[in-house]
């Protein structure tokens, strides 16, 4: 990127008062903003590959290194070359003429097939356990299959498609068409123009659209699995991929997503909605028909090869764990259709979608976000036209990772998984000093509860479902880029808290964009660096202040207040980048709490021997202890072979270097290592023995933390992108004398976040006052044993368990968690 090694910024001559606020137009940048397009170099890191340890035979498919010099594509962006035809008039009717170019397949009513399908028909005629013929009147039960067929979808409507899916400016047939559809096309026209005011661009990488597209021609369905960052994915996917050629896209949506009116006008243009009385209990009779239509509708789906997409992640603003519970009931019915012979193979797509802003994220994270429907989307239209021209256009980026096949999965995937404890069983007797060793085995760790037609699988194929679902977010999250103001909220919040010259700014944004493409990951952005850096600095507005001083350069402020946690929400999107050198880095800081004052010098600190064993068992205490939303651990993954990758990465960056203790053979001597007395060749799936060899090994190996002049920095750096989730539990850990208890579990949330508020105004650690944090500390210490639930009156209330009833056992909690974080 030569580019980013400008990290010089010209200043104006003009001096100006100190402290003075200035706009961001009249502070030393010169020129208007710039259109920011993505980096189109050949050194960019390739993104997306599937696992190799659970798809082997998906992994050298649908690949060649032909693919990673293609560029990307702004998918709405259409010109007068995107058409057969060539002109001024096309120019002016392009939008209209590459529509009417689409493909979009015959619409194909399949109510009727649904109805004769076999699970139907067995619910209906009584032959089903739970069925209807028990005093039922099998045409009123008809009339109910209709009736929940209604509710999951409608008749695609392919004109309606072309006009809302695809905007056009289409000429008036009136004597074709009705009212309704002049309405659509007019509503579309209005979508248009709300993008094109909204998004800069929406990039696509044509490498990662190759593989689907090949993908496609092999025959079998793809169903996408995507993460969830707005509302708008739902609208914007399907309108990327029919353009790509792929086709009409069936989404399952969330109805808490949408409004009522809403809801109606996307079951018209193809959307699936899980009806409620699929949620009942496995007895009810309710439930067995409503889950039977549902089935019926995906095998039919399947069958009819239409590419569908699933939600993996809970809608945006919804508070609770990060996999979707709706989206492990899509996922589990595509997995029964396939186990069920209805169609020979599925392939899986990971997807991501990563802005630079979420459109419609709220300021404040106390709210939720309100259903998405048609008045707030005009509402959202008229302000979007007001501010148009004032530059505040974000860019969007959407990654697909390499489809992989769900058969091969279901049949490698199982060779991968062993024995799992809770985490009461693996930390509590640690966390109470009852015993030191670190239990050889995985943890288990689930908050999605299991509900709708997943109740109906064998609790094998739950296991299945849950474990794919988590490979597969891994994947999407692995391939998502990261943003620019990802990496200038990373670098205000926990490298210039007070404030950094902007002179300064540029130089370390560079250089922590050059660290991430390193670490393997994309970024969604280039372009000139000072325009860049004006860009991001134009979106964050309202989370930062810009000051000019006197001698000409601007002092970049983050906001104090909320503006920090909403930084905060912004730089967890770099975290999976660092994620491993950052649980290593914590893990160094808790192995030195008891050595070496927090406070003392990085030299004194270098003098301690870290022993390869004492690494490994810090960095698994630590793991155990984040959650597993944040981890995203591959479930083929041995935490073991984790920790090996953490001290890895902490080797590589520098900030660990082998120390060879005298009469001990050379970490780098490999020639004379005895390997008679073991196997050379050993089973991948055989983590237990190999790690436990490793750990036998390990004893005689020895680190020091690296005495170069960057690395107190980047060590510091590395503790801070963790502080916000650890910081957050040992204020939870403090409160559990002042919480009241017994509570439910939405109240005593309740109470834990106004802590984190008061706190966060008393100490300034805005960054933890965040209510996701607050349910994922208390689900955390309800997994540890801290918290115990019990059936009340009102639903399960929570109190504290006898282990941790004594103020001696929550301050030993206290200061397990606290020797994790680095002040």
């Amino acid at each position: 990127m030569n580019t980013m090694a400008e990290a010089r910024l010209q200043t104006q001559k003009k001096s100006s008062q100190d402290g003075q606020e200035t706009s961001l137009w009249s502070s030393g940048f010169g020129m208007k903003l710039e259109a920011v397009t993505p980096f189109l170099g050949k050194y960019r890191p390739f993104v997306g590959r599937c696992c190799q340890t659970c798809t082997p035979k998906s992994w050298e498919s649908l690949f060649h290194r032909s693919i990673m010099d293609l560029g990307f594509c702004n998918v709405i962006l259409v010109k007068e070359e995107n058409t057969r035809f060539r002109g001024w008039l096309v120019r002016r009717l392009c939008y209209f003429l590459w529509s009417l170019e689409q493909h979009i397949p015959p619409c194909q009513d399949a109510s009727q097939k649904i109805m004769e399908s076999t699970g139907v028909q067995n619910v209906i005629s009584g032959r089903a356990p739970g069925g209807a013929g028990e005093g039922q009147v099998p045409s009123h039960v008809r009339k109910e299959v209709q009736r929940i067929l209604g509710h999951i979808q409608a008749p695609p409507r392919p004109f309606l498609l072309r006009t809302v899916v695809v905007p056009a400016l289409e000429e008036f047939w009136a004597a074709h068409t009705s009212d309704w559809a002049l309405l659509c096309r007019l509503f579309s026209w209005a979508l248009l123009r709300f993008l094109n005011c909204l998004f800069l661009n929406v990039q696509l990488y044509r490498g990662q659209m190759k593989m689907v597209q090949k993908a496609s021609q092999a025959g079998s369905p793809l169903v996408f699995l995507s993460t969830h960052k707005s509302v708008l994915d739902g609208i914007l996917l399907p309108f990327v991929l029919l353009s790509q050629g792929v086709g009409v896209l069936r989404v399952a949506w969330d109805p808490r997503t949408c409004s009522p009116l809403l809801r109606a006008l996307l079951k018209k243009l193809g959307g699936l909605f899980l009806p409620p009385e699929a949620n009942l209990s496995p007895d009810s009779p309710e439930g067995v028909l409503a889950r039977a239509v549902v089935h019926a509708t995906v095998e039919q789906l399947l069958a009819s090869r239409q590419p569908l997409l699933i939600f993996l992640e809970e809608p945006p603003g919804v508070r609770g764990p990060r996999l979707s519970a709706l989206g492990l009931s899509w996922l589990g019915l595509v997995v029964q259709g396939v186990q069920a012979g209805i169609v020979p193979d599925t392939l899986l797509v990971p997807v991501a979608v990563t802005y630079d802003l979420v459109p419609e994220a709220p300021h404040d994270t106390c709210h939720a976000l309100a259903p998405l429907g048609l008045w707030t989307g005009a509402l959202a239209v008229l302000r979007s036209l007001r501010r148009w021209g004032c530059g505040r256009r974000v860019c969007v980026r959407v990654n697909l990772a390499q489809p992989f096949s769900l058969q091969e999965y279901i049949i490698d995937a199982r060779s991968c998984w062993g024995s799992r404890q809770t985490l009461e069983q693996l930390l509590q007797p640690i966390v109470l000093g009852q015993c030191t060793a670190v239990p050889d085995t995985e943890k288990e760790q689930e908050w999605t509860p299991v509900t709708g037609p997943l109740l109906a699988l064998r609790e094998e194929d739950q296991l299945l479902v849950r474990r794919l679902s988590w490979h597969v977010l891994n994947a999407s999250v692995a391939s998502s880029a990261v943003m620019s103001t990802a990496i200038m909220a990373t670098l205000l919040l926990f490298k210039h808290q007070k404030g950094v010259f902007l002179s300064q700014l540029l130089g370390e944004f560079s250089w922590l964009t050059e660290e991430t493409l390193l670490r393997g990951f994309d970024v969604g952005f280039s372009g000139q660096l000072r325009c860049l850096v004006q860009h991001t600095l134009s979106l964050l507005r309202p989370h930062v202040a810009l000051l000019r001083i006197q001698q000409g350069d601007l002092l970049v402020v983050p906001r104090p207040g909320p503006g920090l946690t909403s930084l905060a929400r912004l730089s967890a999107e770099l975290l999976p980048t660092f994620l491993s050198e950052a649980v290593g880095a914590c893990a160094v800081r808790g192995l030195l709490a008891g050595r070496v004052p927090p406070e003392g010098p990085w030299e004194l600190q270098g003098v301690e021997l870290l022993s390869q064993k004492e690494l490994y068992c810090q960095i698994l205490l630590l793991l155990h202890l984040l959650p597993q939303d944040l981890l995203l651990l591959q479930p083929c993954q041995s935490c073991y072979c984790y920790c090996q990758e953490v001290l890895d990465r902490l080797i590589q960056c520098g900030l660990l270097v082998a120390e060879e203790t005298r009469g001990s053979q050379p970490a780098c001597d490999t020639g004379r290592q005895r390997l008679s007395a073991r196997l050379l060749w050993k089973l991948s799936g055989d983590f237990t023995d190999s790690d436990s060899d490793d750990f036998e090994e390990a004893e005689g190996r020895y680190f020091r933390l690296s005495q170069q002049s960057r690395c107190p920095d980047f060590f510091l750096f590395l503790c801070r992108l963790l502080s916000p989730v650890l910081k957050a539990f040992a204020q939870a850990a403090a409160f559990l004398h002042r919480g009241r208890l017994p509570d439910t579990e939405s109240g005593y949330t309740e109470q834990l976040f106004q802590f984190l508020r008061a706190t966060a105004q008393e100490e300034g650690l805005f960054e933890c006052a965040d209510p996701n944090l607050a349910i994922s500390a208390i689900w955390t210490f309800r997994d540890l044993g801290v918290l115990q639930q019990t059936p009340g009156p009102t639903g399960p209330m929570l109190h504290l368990s006898p282990a941790f009833a004594s103020r001696d056992s929550q301050e030993k909690l206290g200061q397990f968690i606290r020797q994790f974080i680095c002040s």
